[in-house]
């Protein structure tokens, strides 16, 4: 019993307790002047990411929309003109391909030197099973795991000479995780396909994914402190976004009656994140709606999980590259 209850209070406790957050204390007009600042924000077309690049150039920051599909980038970018008078810029970017991910970054270093704000926000939830991403791994996995290290990892250098320009001496990686993170750990044999990962549901490997966020932006934190690189988790809340796409209609709907909130309160947590003065105290910390300090499952805060992951995530790309 006393097992079970503990578990259940590390677990489960935590998910439902983050559904119904009190009343944020933080607004976006408390964010101050970015002024000279660059911001990258994945999966910046719709939902939370669409809200934090709005945010971000009502304060004046110079951000780049990264996404996928050009097309949904352009509309976008011309509606936050229309809502802010400000343009975000476009670049293409594929998280489930490891190359297509080299090729955004060689064209963002083409035009930039430094980079201040990465907000790793993308995201695939519950697709179908038989979707991969171009390299082989579940198409979750891929996306949201490999993809967001490996972006992250080549825009070091960036971040690393945007902190000796930044106002407050840093710059800042904002990683967009989930209540999920509570939900799973690390399965190192369901990455790629084969009968490990076929034996998880979608769900399951969506909630592994999201703990893995936690995971990696603490090992970034560690890692890179030293380069003045913030690097901080959130769980942005249950929100009403392009997310839900892949569940069913009805069970979406009675989903946005009970537990979802707009897409302007997940942006809050992040946004906090990404440019706060007391932010800066959080390296390494995991975020709750809405912009407050929490703590993740103590699995996340194992340094020889953390390292095994990353040390896997270093070999799996060093192949693809070699």
């Amino acid at each position: 019993m006393g097992a079970a209850f503990s578990n259940f209070k590390e677990t489960t406790w935590p998910v439902v307790a983050q559904m119904y957050p009190p009343k944020s204390k933080f607004t976006v007009d408390q964010i101050p002047d970015l002024a000279g600042r660059v911001a990258i924000v994945t999966g910046g077309n719709v939902g939370l990411g669409y809200e934090t690049i709005k945010a971000l150039l009502q304060h004046d920051a110079k951000v780049y929309l990264a996404a996928r599909s050009e097309e949904k980038a352009k509309a976008a970018i011309s509606s936050l003109k229309k809502e802010t008078g400000k343009e975000a810029i476009f670049l293409k970017l594929d998280l489930a391909s490891l190359a297509a991910v080299k090729e955004a970054v060689d064209v963002y270093l083409s035009k930039e030197n430094e980079l201040h704000i990465l907000f790793n926000n993308a995201a695939v939830m519950w697709p179908p099973m038989d979707e991969l991403s171009k390299d082989g791994y579940d198409l979750q996995w891929g996306t949201n795991v490999v993809g967001h290290w490996y972006l992250t990892e080549l825009l070091i250098p960036a971040l690393s000479a945007g902190a000796k320009t930044s106002p407050d001496h840093h710059a800042r990686v904002i990683t967009t995780a989930s209540s999920g993170a509570y939900l799973d750990t690390l399965h190192f044999d369901t990455f790629k396909d084969g009968p490990a990962r076929r034996k998880m549901s979608t769900e399951a490997l969506y909630y592994q994914t999201k703990h893995a966020n936690v995971v990696v932006a603490r090992q970034v934190a560690k890692r890179y402190a030293a380069q003045g690189i913030i690097s901080i988790s959130v769980n942005p809340g249950n929100l009403k976004t392009e997310l839900q796409r892949y569940i069913p209609a009805m069970q979406r709907k009675i989903m946005g009656y009970t537990l979802l909130y707009p897409s302007s309160y997940g942006a809050l947590t992040q946004l906090y994140a990404g440019t706060m003065p007391d932010a800066l105290n959080y390296n390494g910390e995991f975020m709750i709606p809405w912009a407050r300090l929490g703590k993740c499952r103590r699995e996340a805060y194992d340094d020889e999980i953390g390292d095994r992951l990353w040390k896997w995530l270093q070999d799996e790309v060093e192949a693809h590259r070699g």
